[in-house]
């Protein structure tokens, strides 16, 4: 699906490390700032740091990020754009223009975003999705996008989230300190607060998140399906919901096990969802039709 060489995508690499080291680096010196300040309550004010990152991450990434690596411009064709407001302004949705995203640069997957936060807003779609979907195609995703928003999803990520953190930082407060106390004085870590300590740290954290990723992927997909929902009920284009999960396809298993889909996936499958488009739409055939 890719559709760069390797210089480009080398230096797309490039600039994510650079992104990466200046927030992983604002992240450690909060986090070891509460870790000296706060001896017992350290993994509270660490859980909290955290969650404060992801807000700001919410905020700013659509606006400082994201145009690092993709030009954001107007859609400047009225027969998709008009469509897409008037779900917009039906749902209450504050944006008065439509964003086309040159992902084709990086990607032939089709994808759209309704990203941001307090004041940071914007409905965007990438090119791919211009060139390769339908009006009812690209409606029926433009609304699942806006289902998002609608719903509140980013409030209800956030809080997930946040207890996902807490569980984080209480494991990294019970082993962490566990593996200072028997072998601290041969690794040279004298507590939490000690920088040496960091790849215990980073190693405590991504285990206890690797653990939770069917929690992770349970909750993120939850919140996809409502916004399916959300999407076939606003945009009512059953079609076109079936058809863009057969496109989605391409590149996600269609018919996963329950157990590889509640393991592994962070969105419902390609059956599921063209199911669900399937039975909302004979539940809203005309009395006496049928398909």
């Amino acid at each position: 699906m890719a559709t760069q060489n390797f210089g480009q995508w080398f230096r797309e690499q490039l600039i994510y490390v650079v992104v990466n080291l200046i927030v992983t680096s604002l992240l450690l010196i909060g986090l070891y700032a509460v870790f000296r300040r706060a001896p017992r309550s350290w993994w509270v004010w660490g859980t909290l740091v955290s969650i404060i990152f992801t807000i700001l991450g919410i905020m700013l990434s659509p606006v400082y990020i994201e145009p690092l690596f993709n030009t954001y411009k107007p859609l400047n064709n009225p027969a998709i754009s008009e469509p897409i407001l008037a779900m917009a302004r039906a749902n209450q949705i504050p944006v008065t223009q439509v964003y086309e995203v040159d992902a084709s640069r990086q990607t032939k997957r089709v994808s759209a975003n309704v990203a941001g936060f307090m004041g940071t807003t914007r409905i965007a779609l990438n090119d791919n999705l211009l060139k390769q979907c339908t009006l009812p195609e690209i409606r029926e995703v433009m609304a699942h996008e806006m289902g998002h928003y609608v719903l509140n999803h980013n409030v209800k990520l956030v809080t997930y989230f946040s207890i996902f953190f807490l569980l984080g930082f209480a494991a990294l407060r019970l082993f962490f300190q566990g593996a200072v106390n028997k072998w601290g004085e041969r690794w040279g870590v004298r507590g939490i607060a000690d920088p040496a300590g960091l790849p215990l740290l980073s190693l405590i954290f991504s285990t206890v998140f690797f653990l939770l990723t069917p929690m992770i992927n349970t909750a993120v997909r939850v919140t996809e399906r409502e916004a399916d929902a959300f999407s076939i009920n606003t945009a009512r284009e059953p079609d076109g919901m079936a058809k863009v999960a057969l496109k989605l396809g391409e590149y996600r298993k269609l018919d996963p096990s329950p157990v590889e889909e509640f393991v592994f996936f962070d969105h419902p499958s390609g059956r599921a969802r063209i199911r669900m488009a399937m039975d909302w739409k004979a539940a809203h055939l005309p009395t006496g039709e049928t398909e």
